[in-house]
């Protein structure tokens, strides 16, 4: 009796087994040999075939274009030269600079103050302006410049001539004008007419030198 008993128990047990084993293939599946291995991350990956490079593909007229230095002999090329040669050129700062230098020199012009002047022009410049104030005093005149605004001064050449720097300013000014004689009677220009002034004035450093100072070395008026 206890034989078949242990026959009974053979039987449920294959079965339990043969219950289990269909479960598990129908959750992990059947290997067919053609499953994706799951990758080891301490196997070096296996070679890749060579990518063939891509072709060139035409310029496009909306893509962007590489910025272009500036011109030979253009304003921007002689600014570049003139910061190779002295980093410490602003052209904001000499802008600044140059637009009090003008006020100042043609103020000490008009008063004659050759003791003004003397420091910020060159030989040529000064010898020019003092022959003026000289003819001035000789007749018995007095000049008077009144700037009522300087309008623009704007920086239209620049240039290396060895180690010295020249930029070139044209100013446009509003001013009032007059030269009277002893008496103090007008004897040219108008105390009642604002008159628009273009100067063209260049500057000129030597930039191996340790003054930091810019003189006046070329004058151009048009009334």
């Amino acid at each position: 009796m206890s034989g078949g008993f242990q026959f009974f128990d053979i039987i449920f047990l294959a079965l339990v087994a043969a219950f289990i084993i269909l479960r598990l293939r129908s959750v992990l599946g059947r290997r067919t040999g053609n499953e994706r291995q799951r990758p080891d991350p301490f196997r070096p990956a296996p070679p890749q075939p060579a990518q063939r490079a891509p072709e060139a593909l035409p310029p496009s007229s909306s893509g962007p274009l590489a910025t272009p230095g500036p011109a030979p002999g253009s304003l921007n090329a002689g600014l570049a030269q003139i910061k190779v040669a002295d980093p410490t050129f602003d052209e904001q700062e000499f802008s600044n600079g140059a637009r009090a230098a003008f006020e100042y020199i043609v103020t000490a012009f008009a008063a004659g103050d050759e003791a003004k002047l003397k420091p910020l022009l060159s030989t040529e410049v000064f010898d020019g302006f003092s022959a003026e104030i000289r003819n001035r005093k000789a007749a018995g005149q007095v000049h008077e410049t009144t700037i009522v605004r300087i309008r623009d001064a704007d920086l239209v050449s620049a240039r290396m001539e060895g180690t010295t720097a020249a930029v070139a300013v044209r100013y446009i000014s509003e001013q009032i004008n007059v030269t009277r004689d002893t008496a103090g009677q007008v004897v040219d220009g108008d105390a009642d007419r604002i008159a628009e002034v273009t100067d063209v004035w260049t500057y000129a450093r030597n930039t191996r030198s340790s003054d930091p100072n810019w003189i006046l070395v070329a004058t151009d008026a048009t009334h």
